[in-house]
């Protein structure tokens, strides 16, 4: 067993945050003091923060990653060699950071988050929910119980679209792949995007990140896939061999648009404590495309895409889960396949097969 879980004192999560700013510091001290149960401690840089890791050994690190004496990508591979202990990276909205922070991803840590916007009061509302939400994700990575969130506001998704009550089939050519992920959907990704063949069927995935950070994600996967990546935006047209990636912080719907489909991407508030949401891109495609798609639910924690995969399923959509071995965090495919949403639970490694072979097939999934 990690000693890092079993010396622990406390039911508590221990939280450190390290950034060079004061500012910052104490902005992100304030919000995650919200949460009753997590203790927080700070550190100016990350050799501070190596020697506060060693003799307190926190549950979890968010780490910046522009800072003087050591990087946070240092710190970040040192932590992974030395210690079991998850990292959130938190970082500005820049080219230059975005890059970084999918590199750290690469390196090992579970979640991005950007930097609080300091004298903007909107912030604190959407942004303390998704902050507190990522610490509590960080923590589920290395297999801790799973703790109830902190309460804020849960909305669905018919705070954005509403549900389309009759039988909806788009053009016979028209299939179309949804996919959502969440902590540690990046990297499930890659595997997945990795595998599809050049004239795959249109794919639309929401992958809970901030930002900014998904334009850069879409451009490393297009460098790297042999299908084209890009970021949605509102009319871009579905077309085979290529994914379109949500914008974060935006909510992105699959639409009619003319004989085709399209994206409509657009602001709303929160859904199932995301924006962008998988239950708002799942419902879309059941309302657009029916029977026409194939669901996919990847590693994350929460319920995000659970009611919608079950809404796909209705409208006669074959549908999967990743399931748990494969998975950084089982909560999301876990949530539903509980609903009763999901036809297969498959390895990561098998789904891309199996997406492909259910896209072409027009018979439904019996499990």
């Amino acid at each position: 067993m990690d000693t890092h879980e079993s010396s622990k004192p406390s039911e508590k999560c221990r939280v450190l945050v390290v950034d060079d700013s004061a500012m910052v510091r104490q902005a992100m001290q304030a919000i995650l003091c919200r949460d009753p149960r997590l203790t927080v401690s700070v550190a100016p840089d990350a050799l501070i923060a190596l020697r506060k890791i060693r003799q307190e050994r926190p549950d979890v690190v968010i780490t910046d990653l522009e800072m003087p004496r050591m990087d946070g990508l240092t710190l970040l591979k040192t932590i992974m060699e030395e210690f079991p202990i998850p990292v959130v990276v938190c970082s500005g909205l820049a080219t230059r950071g975005a890059e970084q922070a999918l590199r750290a991803l690469e390196e090992g840590a579970v979640a991005i988050i950007t930097k609080p916007k300091l004298g903007v009061r909107d912030f604190l509302q959407d942004s303390a929910v998704m902050l507190l939400d990522a610490v509590w994700n960080a923590s589920q990575a290395k297999i801790r119980p799973r703790a109830t969130l902190w309460a804020a506001p849960r909305l669905n998704a018919d705070a954005v679209l509403a549900v389309v009550r009759k039988h909806v089939k788009a053009a016979p050519f028209q299939k179309i792949i949804a996919v959502g992920a969440s902590t540690g959907g990046t990297e499930a990704l890659r595997d997945f995007l990795g595998a599809m063949p050049v004239d795959c069927p249109p794919i639309v995935i929401v992958q809970h990140m901030p930002e900014l950070f998904t334009r850069a994600f879409a451009e490393r996967l297009n460098r790297e896939c042999a299908i084209r990546v890009a970021e949605a935006f509102s009319g871009a047209l579905l077309q085979s061999g290529q994914a379109l990636i949500a914008p974060g912080n935006l909510h992105t719907l699959v639409e009619h648009c003319g004989t085709g489909l399209a994206a409509t991407v657009l602001d709303g508030p929160l859904v199932s404590r995301h924006r962008p949401s998988v239950d708002v891109l799942f419902r879309s495609v059941a309302n657009s495309v029916g029977a026409n798609a194939v669901g996919v639910i990847m590693t994350g924690m929460g319920n995000d895409g659970a009611q919608g995969l079950w809404e796909m399923k209705q409208a006669g959509a074959a549908t999967i889960a990743q399931d748990k071995a494969t998975s950084v965090v089982f909560g999301m495919p876990q949530e539903a396949i509980a609903k009763g949403a999901v036809d297969l639970v498959l390895p990561l490694d098998q789904i891309a097969r199996r997406t492909l072979e259910l896209a072409v097939s027009r018979e439904r999934v019996h499990v």
